[in-house]
């Protein structure tokens, strides 16, 4: 994996190979508080122990078989208010690689705000800390995890490459792959193709359209998710009426 040399402009041409961390994010996030790392370091580990998902769950990999990374990226070109577009563009690079791995279908999907889905089943979460200095962002820690030669798993709504083609796969090819893919969307951000980035992100999303049951105060209620507005907040319409809830405030049922 130290080897790994991806056809990018910046986007893991620092690339710091670790066999075992606490945290992918943490470790790229002390390089990042010692100006240590340049704009697109990245931070690849076989065996993360202290792995950090959304909700402050803990991400769960087994050692050497999947990708857990994180990516260094100084985006001092947006708003700190509009911070959601980098997860957007985060969320469709890796769409992008599991698409050209799996092919395209109506099976894979991106759940708000940044996880990847292969029908009901999980392949990825993705988790972005953003340090912010005034109105801009200093610096972003992009990680990953993606499942992809693991074969059982804790829990049933899992899954993984390896388990939805039958075949196994080399990790440093499918690493370069992904950092060159992060890299085209992060560009496309970054030339102000906005517009083009939320389209995309909602042409992908999980049950867009769709009428679900979901939780919210503690009390369930029906709804079909419409989008999200500019603040990341899920938007949702329910009895003639479009709700925003942030990613503590809702949860799937």
């Amino acid at each position: 994996m130290a080897a790994l040399v991806p056809q990018t402009l910046f986007t893991g041409q620092q690339l710091l190979w670790l066999p075992e961390c606490g945290s992918t994010n943490s470790e790229a996030q002390l390089l990042a508080g010692q100006n240590r790392a340049t704009d697109g370091c990245c931070v690849i580990t076989d065996k993360q122990t202290a792995g950090r998902g959304q909700r402050g769950n803990q991400w769960e990999a087994a050692p050497g078989e999947n990708l857990t990374l994180s990516v260094v990226w100084k985006p001092a070109f947006l708003p700190a208010a509009d911070q959601f577009l980098l997860s957007q563009a985060v969320a469709l690079a890796v769409h992008d690689w599991l698409s050209a791995l799996l092919g395209p279908g109506p099976a894979l999907r991106v759940k708000w705000p940044n996880d990847l889905y292969y029908g009901a089943q999980k392949l990825g979460g993705i988790l972005i800390e953003n340090t912010l200095s005034g109105a801009k962002i200093q610096h972003s820690i992009v990680g990953i995890g993606l499942n992809v030669n693991q074969q059982q798993f804790g829990v049933p709504t899992a899954t993984s490459l390896s388990c939805l083609t039958g075949r196994a796969y080399e990790l440093a090819p499918l690493a370069a792959r992904l950092l060159e893919s992060l890299e085209r969307r992060y560009l496309q951000l970054r030339a102000g193709r906005v517009r083009a980035l939320q389209t995309d992100y909602q042409a992908v999303l999980y049950r867009f359209g769709e009428e679900h049951t979901y939780e919210a105060g503690g009390r369930r209620l029906r709804g079909r998710i419409v989008g999200t507005d500019a603040a990341g907040r899920l938007a949702l319409e329910t009895h003639g009426q479009i709700r925003h809830f942030d990613l503590k405030e809702i949860r799937y049922l």
